[in-house]
């Protein structure tokens, strides 16, 4: 008996060590395959940061620099020259602003500041703000504030003109999208390669549809009964075709078209022959509409049943992740510029706090980069990535409802 069994203890620690001789090769093996793919994700979808944010911009210069300079001037009227600051005091409750207007004039006072703010605010002598009766609201004399392409290392660019900043990141993600990214456009080519940037950029145009639509019906028009500025009506028309459409035409030659359109229409208002109009009742119907999709966005992030009843599936869980992330990317690009633009408006009514809220909650959807999308349940030891950007893109929906809120009243 003890025989037998000092033969099997022999017998199986000589197959421990086969199994272990032959399982070491196995799980290297299974290593370098991963390693190997990790490496043609990256070359294919690019890195993260060139993969999410591209195109968001951002404010070139420190907001605790952004004092009283004589380049940091508004024109509000004929006599008025009126300085963009932000400041804010530490010793009360209640902010004020040091003011003083004289002919031709204004000089601000910078007032001493617990911390910086994290943007420079504009704030007006005249309660007029952006809005004038007779064109695009105001003039710039030499804009204070800079957008710097996020994905190049071009230098900051000024906007002398109210709608300039804006226009100007409406192009820029599709642009990118289009002429810069790696294999360019994907949604129509015929070998799908790649999913998760083909819906990526999915969501990137619908960003840029409904802007174009709200830009040509309101944003350029003094009313209903104003005509629509052509460049900006062929613009929208040209946005509006099938992503997915190979030729006859072809959704990149369309796109492109429509970009040249906007690009017209910004220079345009370079040169004062286009209208801009900065009103709080062109703005809420924007911030509506981007509401309303990531509404969209944040129900498929959070369902877990198809329409047809049928549990969301793995394969289509990462095409709800990267449309949502698509259209955050080009919301936190936009939400900046209309900040610029905007800026008197909406720090009049109290909004830039809320704004800031809802631009860093888009800038945060961009950062969920899972190597492997995981639709585990909700209390499971692996990820559930829907419900992780469902976060931020339920919270930046909120904060835009908030804004649209404090602008009604």
């Amino acid at each position: 008996m003890k025989d037998k069994n000092n033969t099997s203890k022999g017998a199986n620690a000589g197959f421990g060590s086969f199994a272990a001789k032959q399982m070491l090769p196995l799980v290297i093996a299974a290593v370098a395959v991963m390693a190997a793919l990790w490496i043609a994700i990256q070359y294919f979808e690019e890195s993260d940061q060139n993969q999410n944010a591209p195109h968001q911009s951002a404010v070139s210069q420190d907001a605790g620099a952004h004092v009283a300079n004589p380049e940091n001037m508004h024109v509000v009227g004929d006599d008025h020259i009126v300085e963009s600051s932000h400041v804010q005091e530490a010793t009360s409750a209640e902010s004020t602003h040091s003011e003083a207007v004289e002919t031709g004039t204004h000089v601000a006072e910078k007032l001493q500041e617990p911390e910086a703010p994290r943007m420079a605010d504009h704030t007006a002598a005249d309660d007029n703000g952006h809005a004038s009766a007779n064109g695009s609201g105001t003039s710039h004399v030499q804009s204070s504030k800079a957008l710097t392409a996020g994905h190049g290392g071009e230098q900051a660019k000024t906007y002398p003109v109210a709608g300039m900043a804006f226009v100007d990141a409406v192009i820029q993600p599709l642009d990118y999208e289009l002429n810069q990214r790696f294999f360019g456009w994907r949604p129509n080519d015929i070998v799908e390669y790649t999913d998760n940037i083909n819906n990526f950029q999915l969501g990137v145009l619908e960003v840029t549809r409904r802007t174009s639509r709200i830009l040509a019906e309101r944003l350029s028009r003094t009313g209903s009964s104003a005509s629509f500025d052509p460049n900006l009506e062929n613009a929208m028309n040209g946005f509006m075709i099938k992503a997915d459409r190979y030729w006859f035409p072809s959704a990149e030659s369309k796109y492109r078209d429509g970009l040249k359109e906007m690009r017209a229409y910004y220079d345009k208002l370079e040169r004062g022959e286009a209208q801009f109009y900065t009103r709080t009742d062109n703005l809420i119907p924007l911030l509506s509409a981007y509401q309303d999709l990531l509404g969209s966005c944040d129900e498929n992030l959070v369902k877990t049943h198809e329409a047809d009843g049928s549990p969301v599936s793995f394969f289509k869980s990462d095409d709800y992740i990267y449309y949502s992330q698509g259209v955050a990317s080009t919301l936190h690009t936009i939400l900046t510029a209309i900040e610029i633009d905007f800026n008197i408006m909406v720090s009049r009514e109290g909004g830039l706090e809320v704004m800031h809220h809802a631009i860093e909650q888009c800038h945060q959807a961009t950062k969920v980069n899972p190597w492997i999308v995981l639709n585990s349940d909700y209390s499971s030891v692996f990820a559930n990535h829907r419900a992780n950007m469902a976060a931020p893109i339920s919270h930046a929906r909120f904060y835009l409802g908030v804004l649209i809120k404090a602008l009604s009243t």
